[in-house]
């Protein structure tokens, strides 16, 4: 079972890949690109030692950076391991995904081989999943295409935490290495590129040759690239575009001409390519296709001058990230969602609970003790704003509060916060085991998704306690919702053919600016136990 620590990690886990795998698109130099590899893999994905072993042409691969000690790197740096070498050791051991694990009671038949290796040093395992000092873990990396041309293999070695990486730790690396590759790719692209674009500024007979060697690199490139006017009328139209952004947009490059990347772009990512510098820009963001649908592309731009003082175009390269994209969010989604009901889970809750309410308290008074009107207008069911509408780190925030208590109702709308706990819950599960309680939640969560407006958030906090968070809402609705979404929950359950019934007692809690997250939360649990003790009261009476 997942501890309530696990989300915060794999977020903490899931940032810094996030930002390794961004640091792999800043390195210039191919060289750069590699060691960016390797010092990812230590800083990111958390292992001891990595080694990043390239292809060279002639088919072996040399140690090209290593990362995690200066010893080992001093030692095997530069040395090469021939191709049938490493070919067998991509076809021995357990294979997870494309990436390739040797326990050490296999490994030690390597030990002859010519491939350069290291081993950090550490006593024998005394656990099942325990990393053992000779366990080797590598990770292919192979250019884009059908033919998944091997580009060079990563090798890592002992993971931090001791342990052999688990499903997600391995969706993590084998991620890591499909956009290595994609940066070698890229890096040994760019310098091609800029060779190119040096011997454009030569003397004419020379600009014609390099001309080509451009016109070829362009039109070869195994990733999208286009050109588009700079400045004038026609500014962003784009004058070419290859083959391979063609084939990625589903469009002929005659229709292509037709259009800027602003006539492209998915209506919610048109002001991050208007934010898109073009020297040296680079943007993440969605390009229709001749389908209707989407597709996540990384683009980078650059500046190139036809002759000297003559017209300069906008030269923009286009590379396919629907892939990391999709795995990125579904490592997300993972990281802040109930793996059981598929709920935000508690970690979740608490940001968008965390991002509505701000540290400074919502009663805060003008000089003549008025409060200061909010800038939205009581429109948008939020009574008054806490700075004045010029100046102050508040302007753009209106404050949360509570509707007044008791029977008074002075139209007041606020973020309410349902806390609710099953009844009958843990009966269930000791009498019909945890497979019926499961089933029983998750039947639950759709209930309480159901009952509630779109927009709304249903969380899961743990065990068998979910939380509503309702916005807009005014004492008297939040009541009527809690009666609502318990009418809901009361009807029987069948699971594997049998009823079952759980109750649910409901507290109300209000999120108010000047008052912490766990403030909110136990406010609202606070109320559902007086609200579970008034009720039992009830029951005692009645029987």
């Amino acid at each position: 079972m997942e501890t309530e620590s696990e989300p915060y990690v794999r977020l903490a886990t899931l940032r810094q890949l996030h930002q390794v795998v961004a640091d792999l698109n800043t390195a210039r130099s191919l060289a750069d690109t590699l060691q960016t590899v390797a010092d990812g893999v230590v800083a990111g994905l958390n292992y001891e030692l990595a080694c990043v072993n390239l292809v060279r042409p002639d088919g072996d691969l040399v140690v090209a950076a290593f990362a995690g000690s200066t010893a080992a790197e001093a030692l095997i740096t530069g040395r090469v391991g021939s191709r049938e070498s490493w070919e067998r050791r991509l076809s021995m051991g357990v294979a997870w995904g494309d990436l390739r694990f040797i326990p050490h009671t296999e490994g030690w038949v390597l030990i002859e081989d010519d491939v350069p290796q290291w081993h950090t040093e550490g006593p024998a395992p005394r656990f099942e999943d325990e990393w053992h000092p000779h366990d080797r873990l590598y990770a292919p990396m192979y250019a884009s295409g059908s033919k998944r041309e091997l580009l060079g293999v990563i090798s890592v070695d002992r993971p931090r935490n001791g342990r052999h990486p688990g499903p997600w730790g391995q969706e993590a690396l084998q991620m890591y290495a499909s956009q290595s590759a994609i940066a070698i790719s890229n890096a040994r692209l760019r310098a091609n590129m800029q060779r190119a674009l040096v011997r454009l500024e030569r003397e004419q007979q020379a600009l014609r040759a390099s001309e080509e060697s451009f016109r070829q690199a362009f039109e070869y490139a195994p990733s999208g690239m286009a050109i588009a006017e700079m400045g004038g009328d026609q500014h962003g139209r784009l004058l070419r575009t290859n083959d391979a952004l063609c084939r990625l947009l589903g469009r002929p490059a005659s229709v292509m001409r037709r259009y800027s990347f602003a006539d492209l772009v998915h209506p919610e990512d048109i002001g991050t390519l208007l934010r898109t510098s073009a020297e040296g820009g680079r943007a993440e963001l969605r390009l229709g296709r001749r389908d209707g649908t989407y597709v996540w592309v990384s683009l980078r731009n650059s500046v190139v001058a036809d002759t000297a003082d003559g017209p300069r175009f906008l030269l923009t390269h286009v590379e396919d990230i629907e892939e990391r994209k999709r795995h990125e969010l579904q490592l997300a989604h993972r990281a802040s969602h109930d793996a059981l009901t598929g709920l935000p889970n508690s970690a979740e809750l608490r940001s968008r609970l965390s991002a509505r309410i701000c540290e400074r308290p919502y009663a805060a008074q003008g000089e003549d003790d008025t409060p200061y009107p909010s800038p939205y207008g009581h429109e948008h069911g939020f009574g008054f704003d806490t700075a004045p509408p010029v100046g102050g780190p508040y302007d753009h925030h209106v404050h949360s509060v509570a509707p007044p208590g008791g029977d008074v109702d002075d139209g007041t709308k606020g973020l309410a916060v349902l806390f609710c706990d099953l009844d009958g819950f843990k009966s269930i599960n000791d009498r019909f085991g945890h497979h019926t309680g499961d089933a029983v939640l998750i039947e639950v969560a759709r209930r309480l998704t159901t009952g509630v407006r779109d927009g709304d958030t249903v969380a899961r906090l743990g065990g068998d306690e979910f939380v509503v968070l309702a916005d807009g809402l005014g004492a008297a609705d939040a009541a009527d919702l809690a009666v609502r979404l318990r009418n809901a929950i009361i009807p029987p359950i069948r699971v594997d053919g049998r009823a079952v019934r759980v109750g649910a007692s409901f507290g109300i809690g209000w999120a108010e600016c000047g008052m912490s997250v766990e403030e909110v939360l136990n406010s609202a649990d606070q109320r559902m136990y007086i609200e579970k003790r008034s009720r039992a009261k009830v029951h005692r009476r009645a029987g």
